[in-house]
């Protein structure tokens, strides 16, 4: 469907037809940025105001688009270097932007934070880093049940300050469409902030006291961090000396943004087809997910990716198959493009032994080209006797050490991580450096939904994959 007849058409309210048929095909012409609603929708809010709800989405698909076709091509053939070996990928970001926390200091830490990590992981590892933030659209999330209870009130589940608000009342949790539109303007005035700070030289090498946290102080992981840092200025230095020239090509870096394409009908509003380009490009975001709650080979979410030139990615947990996976690339990446699909494994360290090797094995044994990444933390989420929802940080970094050791005995390559992180002072995750308890997580527990490393958990966890691929390498 062109854009104009999007702009014309009347949008439905969101109801999965009954009768969608089992088995997707992946022949192009069949496919619209409105296909998806012939498919059974999971995780989609009811809007109450149809009428409302078509005005959002006209007014949304007039918006100019966030990203670009060319940074979006850009970044798909950095992840088929990172299929090759070539680079490693690093995401990472919130779990949930709020909109309160659209904000200068709360975007550069986190900006902060992901520079460090990178910086950590191309030191050891001796690799380009593809840098891809978990934000500037990360509005939406799944939720396990429609509705929450609390005493004698049951109300709709918080789906991410996009579809309705976190405060248990009736009018906050009714789903509004203007949200929307807020999450546009939210996430495009995230990715004007960082495009300004990474061109006017934040990422400079030359100058890495920019990337510091006002609040970490002497921790010692901050300390090792300094010198490391130090070794590369030095080595910089020497560099430029040598050539009596300063090396420009370490002032800036680049980033890209994404987030879990869950609120269909705002991804097929920023879907768009450009000039010189075939066929169609979501133009919210670089890097789309699809969560392991909505990936159903015939559900409208894989209906929807399978039609767009981003590189998209795919969380799969202990439950799924090699067969599902195998008729997913069939779908989703037909012709075998590099860089075009990634997985996103999340088994927990309880289950990833004897739930990923099956995986890794059906996937090579077939030659098809995907993008390994591990996710180790919504796997290992569970409650606390307090009430708080976290993660045990010796199970966040045994599920990533596992799983690089799984990729090795399978003979494939553990291209990337997936974390949930901030830059603040948070406490919300057990044990690391500090060895987080539950009592501390009453100090400064922030998330509306899920826990997230600190920077001290964070930037262990990019220690940790540079000594723990050093010991791969060396076997």
């Amino acid at each position: 469907m062109r854009a104009d007849a999007m702009m014309r058409r009347n949008i439905p309210l969101i109801i999965p037809m009954p009768n969608a048929p089992a088995i997707l095909t992946p022949d192009a012409e069949t496919w619209a940025p409105d296909s998806w609603r012939a498919r059974p929708a999971l995780q989609l809010p009811t809007y109450p105001d149809p009428a409302a709800l078509q005005g959002v989405l006209e007014e949304l698909h007039a918006l100019p688009p966030l990203v670009t076709s060319w940074e979006i091509l850009a970044l798909k053939q950095q992840l088929a270097d990172a299929q090759d070996g070539k680079r490693f990928l690093l995401q990472g970001g919130d779990c949930a932007e709020t909109f309160a926390e659209c904000n200068s200091p709360v975007i550069s830490n986190r900006l902060k934070v992901l520079l460090q990590m990178s910086v950590v992981l191309v030191h050891g590892l001796k690799l380009p880093v593809v840098r891809v933030g978990r934000f500037a659209g990360q509005y939406a999330k799944p939720r396990s049940a429609d509705m929450e209870t609390i005493g004698d009130v049951t109300l709709p589940s918080y789906r991410g300050d996009m579809v309705n608000g976190p405060a248990f009342t009736a009018e906050a949790r009714i789903p509004d469409p203007r949200r929307m539109i807020k999450a546009h303007a939210r996430s495009a005035m995230t990715m004007n902030f960082v495009r300004s700070l990474i061109d006017g030289g934040f990422a400079d090498l030359h100058h890495p006291e920019y990337w510091d946290l006002g609040w970490v102080g002497k921790a010692e992981l901050a300390e090792e961090y300094q010198r490391m840092v130090g070794a590369i200025g030095d080595a910089v230095r020497f560099m430029e000396t040598l050539s009596g020239a300063q090396l420009h090509n370490v002032n800036r870096v680049d980033f890209y943004t994404s987030h879990e394409a869950l609120l269909l009908p705002y991804e097929e509003a920023q879907s768009r087809q450009v000039p010189r380009q075939h066929g169609w490009f979501n133009l919210s975001t670089h890097y789309p997910w699809i969560g392991m709650r909505t990936a159903a080979l015939d559900g409208a979410h894989v209906e929807y990716f399978r039609g767009v030139r981003n590189p998209i990615a795919i969380k799969i947990g202990p439950s799924v198959n090699p067969d599902q996976l195998l008729r997913l690339i069939d779908v989703l990446n037909p012709d075998d493009e590099p860089g075009r699909l990634a997985f996103i494994h999340r088994m927990g360290a309880v289950h990833v032994a004897n739930k990923l090797p099956p995986l890794l094995d059906a996937i090579k044994r077939d030659g098809r080209r995907v993008l390994w990444i591990c996710d180790p933390m919504h796997g290992n989420t569970e409650a606390t006797s307090n009430g708080y929802k976290t993660r045990r940080f010796d199970n966040i970094r045994g599920e990533l050490e596992q799983s690089f050791d799984l990729h090795a005995a399978a003979g494939t390559r553990l291209g990337g991580v997936h974390l949930e992180l901030t830059g603040e002072d948070v406490t919300e995750c057990l044990g690391g450096a500090r060895e987080l308890t539950e009592r501390d997580l009453e100090r400064a527990y922030r998330s509306t939904v899920d826990p997230r490393l600190n920077y001290e958990q964070a930037l262990e966890i990019a220690m940790l994959i540079v000594r723990k691929r050093g010991h791969i390498a060396s076997a």
